[in-house]
């Protein structure tokens, strides 16, 4: 017997070039080989009449060849088998295009199984090159649920299916990891069975047995990893906070917090006390408040005798941060500190050594953070802000900073709790679903392109009441191939030809950090009445002067980045408004649109996009860390991802440092599977 760590050059007919081939569906080993599951089935196991055949619809039949097969030669390099078969139902004419093969193969007078898909014209219907088999013939390409693969360019699914097939003959599929018991409570078939079924099923209900038991145990790998990493976290000690009073800190702010808020500070303060490392997810809304419940953070830490640093992803939002942190915490006697790259060499040089030497409380800054001349005198707390736009490894070399200090995360993109769990699975999560009293929904408005003159007379009448807009496009420059609005373009427009009386500026991705960062400040100081920018300004951008946001071909954007960048508005005291333009006709895309016109609440928008366009748009950079799951479908596995969540907790319980085999094999499976996932984010 081979083993699942063998190359598949031990196969036969996989040579270097076809290794090549399958190395790019990163196929390296027969374990790999033998886990690139189906993406789909073809039910090829029911007979259907002649007459049953529907146009353009793959179906088998099995039918009588009525002549001998006539191949003609047309033109160089196209020759012509015709055959005409019957069935007690009817006629059907075969053609081959090029195929000696059914010119050798059919026979006068003999039965044959065919497949293929028939088609329609003035003169009747035929079918061209349909896959045939003899009735007493192994069942290959007929009378069977057949595994549809992942491909690529080189290798055709026959040779990916019979590449399996060989490897299934020759060794044993990956070891049993699910306790015999938990099988059976959650009806999920044993590891041998299901890793034959899921590539050779008996009936399309064998493969959807096969199917849920390898989602179950991908989702409950990973479960199970993420249980393991959150108990090998307290045995971790850290001294535990004993100052916890906040009266001091609730007594300076200047309004009354959420619950939310509250209820976040509570269980904030409550992690802080247990001697372990917190490890713990702020997730809210636009404008919930999450910088509030860090500043609570912060002021614990402080109070305990510990620096805390908060890292933001752009400049400017460090910027906002420093100066509303510094406002509320300055007077209770807490030292602020900004560090950033457009410091100048000797204003970081005295910050760093005021941060090791310890007289700075509190250090807010971005990637400056984690550069090695940054030291501490002794980190208690690390916030990371916005942590999806940093790489994971830029959030642990900050923590490294310190002794094994607390962590807080926060996270302003809406994403579905059971997604939150898995993006930052080894974190607890805290949610901010409640908006500070005051604040209006944005109104929300979708429009074709003939509403454009009323769109700039808007624009116009919110610039004359003293208000800025943004205009958000989702190209950067014109491409011929795309009909997209560019923003370099269309800034030049409203320049020149529909607000030359007005103070346009353009943001897009290209532009340099120090030129981004002096235009966006510039938009927040009132130096511009329109910021014509890309998704650049997704993230980070405060500017409460602002309140309307025109997004053009709204209809390239996911739900959730729509939601962000209407966030950009509505941040001050006056009525704001976002204005989706879309020429796309498409019903459903319109479904969509309208749908996100109606609410301004980020979790059912994140709900809706995960439904209707998958994970992707939460966990854009791979850099999340989310696993690298072969099977298990994050939008519509939701239900067996909340059972196998619900089983791993139960097995970490019961049996977390058994010593059985499938204990054993289960942590195995963990280890390889963070491992694809770190290899993901490298």
């Amino acid at each position: 017997m081979a083993r699942l760590s063998d190359p598949i050059t031990i196969l036969k007919g996989i040579g270097p070039a076809r290794a090549k081939q399958f190395a790019a569906l990163n196929i390296f080993t027969l374990e790999d080989l033998i886990c690139h599951f189906p993406r789909a089935y073809e039910d090829r196991t029911r007979l259907i009449p002649i007459e049953k055949l529907e146009t353009d619809q793959p179906a088998c039949f099995k039918a009588t060849v009525m002549n001998t097969p006539r191949t003609s030669h047309i033109r160089k390099g196209l020759d012509l088998t015709k055959v005409q078969v019957a069935d007690y139902s009817g006629r059907l004419n075969l053609t081959f295009f090029n195929n000696k093969y059914a010119a050798g193969q059919l026979q006068y007078g003999k039965e044959y199984i065919f497949y293929g898909a028939v088609s329609g014209d003035f003169i009747g219907y035929s079918m061209t090159n349909p896959i045939f088999e003899t009735p007493d013939s192994k069942p290959l390409t007929t009378r069977r649920v057949l595994p549809v693969y992942p491909l690529t360019a080189g290798l055709s699914n026959s040779v990916v299916l019979k590449a399996v097939q060989e490897a299934l003959a020759i060794c044993d599929p990956p070891a049993e990891i699910l306790p015999e018991e938990l099988r059976a409570k959650y009806g999920i078939l044993p590891a041998e069975r299901a890793y034959y079924a899921i590539h050779q099923p008996t009936s399309m209900q064998e493969a959807e047995l096969a199917k849920k038991r390898l989602i179950f145990e991908e989702f409950f790998v990973f479960s199970a990893g993420l249980a393991l990493m959150r108990a090998s976290r307290t045995q971790i000690k850290t001294a535990p906070y004993k100052n916890t009073d906040l009266s001091p800190f609730y007594n300076a702010l200047p309004f009354t917090l959420t619950g939310a808020q509250a209820r976040a500070i509570r269980e904030i303060s409550h992690d802080l006390r247990r001697g372990t490392p917190m490890n713990r997810l702020v997730q809210g809304d636009v404008g919930s408040g999450k910088t509030m419940v860090a500043a609570a953070a912060a002021y614990l830490t402080v109070k305990n005798g510990q620096q805390a640093a908060l890292m933001a992803p752009t400049e400017i939002l460090a910027e906002q941060h420093y100066a509303s942190l510094s406002k509320l915490l300055t007077p209770l006697g807490i030292s602020v500190s900004l560090l950033t790259g457009s410091l100048t060499p000797k204003q970081k040089r005295q910050t760093r050594e005021a941060i090791e030497a310890g007289n700075v409380d509190l250090v807010i800054g971005t990637h400056a953070l984690v550069a090695d001349a940054t030291a501490f005198s002794d980190l208690g707390l690390v916030i990371a802000d916005e942590q999806h736009r940093f790489g994971v490894g830029q959030r642990s070399r900050l923590s490294a900073k310190g002794s094994d200090p607390h962590l807080l995360v926060m996270s302003a993109t809406p994403i579905p709790r059971t997604l939150a769990l898995l993006m930052y699975g080894d974190l607890e999560v805290s949610i901010l679903d409640e908006l500070p009293p005051g604040r209006e929904p944005v109104d929300t408005f979708l429009v074709d392109e003939s509403y454009r003159a009323r769109i700039n007379a808007f624009i116009r009448k919110q610039t004359m009441e003293g208000h800025q807009c943004f205009v958000v496009c989702p190209a950067v420059e014109e491409n011929g191939d795309l009909d997209l609005k560019a923003a370099t373009v269309w800034a030049e427009t409203l320049q020149k030809t529909v607000f030359p009386d007005l103070k346009i500026a353009l943001l897009h991705g290209q532009m340099k950090g120090a030129e981004k960062e002096a235009v966006m400040s510039g938009f927040a100081a009132g130096n511009a009445d329109v910021l014509v920018a890309t998704t650049v300004i997704e993230v980070g951008v405060d500017v409460p002067n602002a309140t309307l946001i025109v997004i053009e071909d709204a209809d390239r954007f996911g739900l959730s980045q729509l939601h962000q960048l209407r966030g950009r508005v509505g941040r001050g005291q006056a009525k704001s408004y976002c204005i989706l333009t879309s020429h796309n006709k498409n019903p459903e895309t319109n479904q969509r649109m309208k749908a996100f016109c109606k609410t301004n609440d980020g979790f059912k928008i994140a709900e809706e996009d995960l439904r209707l366009r998958g994970p992707g748009d939460f966990f854009g950079s791979r850099q999340s860390g989310l696993p690298v799951f072969r099977v298990a479908n994050l939008s519509l596995d939701l239900q067996t991802l909340k059972t196998a969540q619900q089983a791993s907790v139960e097995w970490i319980e019961q049996c977390g440092t058994a010593q059985t085999p499938e204990a054993e094999a289960l942590r195995n499976r963990i280890g390889q599977l963070f491992l694809r996932a770190q290899g993901t984010m490298n």
